[in-house]
């Protein structure tokens, strides 16, 4: 039996989606199997909450998008990576390993 998918954290679908984005435009099906598939299936992006994300990066200028055409093609918007996001990428992930750091040292005491 498969592990049962980890809820998400708020904050860090976010994070999960630039972090995506950093290797290539995708459309929103895409994105979600990406994240899907690096978590062997443990970090399901459900798609209401996937969609309003990407809204809400594009209205911050985090991500920009175009219409193309996808694999089985079908017309997709793709998103992008700007070069603003780039950089909230890069603090948001610093920032959640300084996080990550401090909650172990709580969890873990030495």
């Amino acid at each position: 039996m498969p592990p049962r998918p980890l809820g998400l954290l708020q904050g860090t679908v976010d994070v999960l989606i630039l972090r995506t984005l950093a290797w290539a435009p995708m459309h929103g099906y895409g994105i979600s199997q990406w994240i899907n598939d690096r978590s062997a299936g443990a970090l399901a992006v459900e798609d209401a909450g996937l969609y309003q994300a990407l809204h809400r990066l594009e209205r911050k200028g985090l991500v920009d998008s175009e219409w193309g055409i996808s694999e089985k093609n079908h017309r997709a918007k793709y998103y992008n990576l700007t070069t603003i996001g780039r950089r909230q990428l890069k603090t948001e992930v610093a920032e959640l390993r300084r996080y990550m750091a401090v909650l172990f040292g709580v969890l873990d005491p030495a």
